[in-house]
């Protein structure tokens, strides 16, 4: 079932960026970091294929790519910094999370989220979903931008250049990045297991 939803996903991708060229890598990859899980690990390698076969070039892609990084991210900001915090403060008790929680976040972008957009743009999983709590808690929004650009730039250009030397073989990446989504999925597990136990053992120990 996986490997079909992503042989579609692949044929979009495909079919959108031979189709629109430079502005489909950077529409593919606005999509992507707006907090719809569409993978980079096709998007840039395949653009790099591209720049193998002579249709694109290596700069033109990455900056495509991280363009549409940019973009797609604004918007998932936005969505969190008008929206977020309300109904997080107003239903966020039923996943736990406490405006003690919210306020932990915003002290945290606001010491702190400079560094923590620029790394999780160079992650996979991680970096699809960052826009939304930078928003959610008000991180300044034009350092936002501007780490996300930094960030999303030498993960466009790696991701498409390993595209462009690996050539007709640039597909079989995908295998060896899902096993990096595992570990990360595994570590992002992890950290939800220990945040419900430390939740329930803080109502427990209010309630004796």
């Amino acid at each position: 079932m996986i490997a079909k939803i992503i042989e579609i996903l692949a044929g979009f991708i495909i079919g959108g960026i031979s189709l629109l060229g430079y502005s489909g890598v950077a529409l593919m990859m606005t999509i992507e970091s707006a907090c719809i899980p569409l993978p980079s690990e096709i998007i840039m390698p395949f653009s790099g294929y591209l720049v193998f076969k002579g249709q694109f070039s290596l700069w033109g892609v990455s900056l495509a790519g991280a363009s549409g990084c940019v973009v797609g991210s604004a918007v998932a900001y936005w969505i969190g910094y008008i929206g977020g915090r309300p109904l997080a403060e107003k239903y966020g008790r039923y996943v736990l999370v406490t405006k003690h929680d919210l306020d932990l976040a915003d002290n945290f972008f606001k010491k702190y989220g400079n560094v923590a957009v620029f790394i999780s743009r160079l992650l996979l999983v991680i970096r699809t979903f960052i826009s939304l709590p930078a928003g959610i808690a008000r991180m300044n929004f034009w350092q936002f931008i501007t780490y996300t650009f930094l960030g999303s730039l030498p993960f466009c250009f790696l991701l498409a250049y390993i595209g462009e030397k690996m050539g007709e073989n640039w597909n079989t990446l995908g295998v060896y990045f899902h096993k990096f989504d595992i570990v990360i999925g595994i570590i992002i597990l992890i950290g939800i297991v220990w945040f419900v136990r430390r939740h329930i053992n803080i109502k427990k120990n209010n309630n004796e």
